[in-house]
């Protein structure tokens, strides 16, 4: 490809992308293919010559966008959105376009010193004191990685990477059963092992970790020798929204020095609306903290922020420096490649300085808020009809539900038959948790362009695809 095809690919790459975003209420939410259908149409050797960007291209959209469910659709109501508000999405033009390999400063400057700015400006937004520093992560899980692995470091004198963790004392880790697997995942990885994760019982309308239950397995961990490592807190779990008493987590953790991680991944983006801010009240105890701006705040995928109040003991963890990645001559510099566990990373500060800028806070205030508000709306709504009940009432903008219909005797079938049939219908897009032992259905308000008549078409869905089952 030469310069002017390369101008041009561009220029039909960005006009698909403005048609696609326009015409998403017109397509099915979820992919409405069969297991294997896109397969079936690829080649199963690759070419050995070079093809026309044309017919690359056409397949494109004949082949491949057939099997794609579309995240950016006003009515996903699904998981936790991943979103890509358009200015985010122009950033990332860009970032392709130069295609710098940001692990340094001296590998790219601006990336550098824009993300510290830009993390600090976050820092402000969520009200976080000015003890933490910054740093974007790929995920939430990467970020979640690096604190078990400071917390196994931390609480092994600094001395697991070099002798590793054979003949040290079982360490343990504490969480409630409402995190997200990413931390199940973290403790393998980290070679914690998944019998060293310990979860506690959930209390209260928040479902949060009983911290009486918390004290007692720490205490009982010490007296049978074993190493109590840290605390990892959930605000806004992925089931339900489980949310834990953070400022009570993180006084048992003083009591036992230990590190607390707190996992706030989607509902850390509405901690820029200050009223929001009691469902985590204590924060500022906590070592660190992480949230997805690429779920719920509109930055393209990836970038999971994620605040230290040591950064020293996360570089004392994950630092590696061979000569070939020294910086000569400039003191005082940050390489975030230090930060976090893969060397090599994308500039991904600069989809956040495009949002923010060209929002504004208050834009994105205004638009958590309203997703907040149409879900208590919904919700009120379904608990109004006769055969609907609430499982779960809205946590921000998630809450759960199930239809029980008349005279049935397997609920959780009907519901199980219910989802089926919202997502193969396509104009909305929900799905399953377990509550309690009960398969209940959840809904999620967050994609950055569904407004209120989309929540009205879904209450209409929901109750005409129920109640013709």
């Amino acid at each position: 490809m030469n310069g002017d095809d390369f101008r041009e690919w561009s220029k039909r790459a960005a006009e698909w992308g403005a048609d696609y975003r326009a015409s998403l209420r017109d397509l099915p939410v979820r992919a409405q293919t069969e297991p294997g259908e896109i397969a079936a149409q690829l080649p199963v050797s690759p070419p050995e010559t070079a093809e026309a960007m044309e017919a690359i291209f056409a397949d494109f959209e004949t082949i491949i966008m057939p099997g794609m469910t579309h995240w950016q659709h006003p009515r996903f109501f699904a998981y936790f959105p991943a979103n890509a508000a358009p200015v985010s999405v122009i950033a990332e033009y860009l970032v392709s376009a130069m295609a710098a390999q940001c692990m340094l400063w001296q590998t790219s400057p601006a990336a550098t010193e824009l993300e510290t700015r830009i993390l600090d400006w976050l820092r402000q937004a969520l009200g976080l004191p000015q003890g933490f520093s910054g740093v974007i992560q790929d995920s939430a899980s990467s970020a979640t990685l690096a604190a078990v692995l400071t917390m196994r470091e931390r609480s092994l004198g600094w001395q697991g990477n070099e002798a590793g963790l054979s003949g040290q004392p079982a360490l343990r880790i504490y969480c409630s059963g409402e995190v997200h697997t990413s931390i199940d995942r973290a403790i393998w990885v980290a070679g914690i092992g998944q019998a060293n994760l310990v979860k506690i019982g959930v209390t209260g309308k928040h479902r949060a970790m009983d911290i009486a239950a918390l004290e007692a397995a720490i205490e009982n961990d010490i007296s049978a020798g074993m190493k109590p490592a840290g605390i990892i807190a959930c605000v806004g779990g992925t089931g339900v929204g489980g949310t834990d008493d953070v400022a009570a987590v993180c006084a048992v953790a003083r009591k036992h020095d230990l590190y607390v991680h707190v996992d706030a991944a989607w509902a850390g983006s509405a901690m820029i609306c200050p009223e929001y801010r009691e469902l985590w009240a204590g924060i500022e105890n906590a070592n660190s903290v992480v949230f997805n701006p690429h779920k719920w705040l509109g930055a393209q995928f990836d970038c999971a922020a994620h605040f230290i109040r040591e950064p020293e003991d996360l570089v004392r963890t994950l630092a590696i420096r061979p000569a070939y990645l020294q910086t000569h001559g400039k003191d005082g510099i940050i390489n975030y490649s230090e930060w976090s566990v893969p060397l090599g990373r994308r500039f991904r500060a600069l989809k956040l300085w495009f949002l923010i800028r060209a929002h504004g806070l208050e834009g994105l205030r205004m638009m958590i808020r309203n997703h907040v508000a149409w879900a208590r709306k919904l919700a009120a709504r379904l608990r109004a009809e006769p055969d609907f009940e609430i499982t779960s009432e809205p946590m921000l903008s998630l809450f759960s539900f199930r239809y029980l219909g008349k005279g049935v005797r397997d609920v959780e079938a009907l519901n199980q038959q219910l989802v089926k049939a919202i997502n193969d219908d396509g104009r909305i897009y929900v799905t399953q948790t377990i509550l309690d032992g009960v398969y209940v259905i959840r809904f999620q308000i967050g994609q950055f362009e569904v407004n209120e008549a989309d929540i009205d078409l879904a209450f209409e869905v929901i109750c005409e695809i129920a109640r013709n089952l």
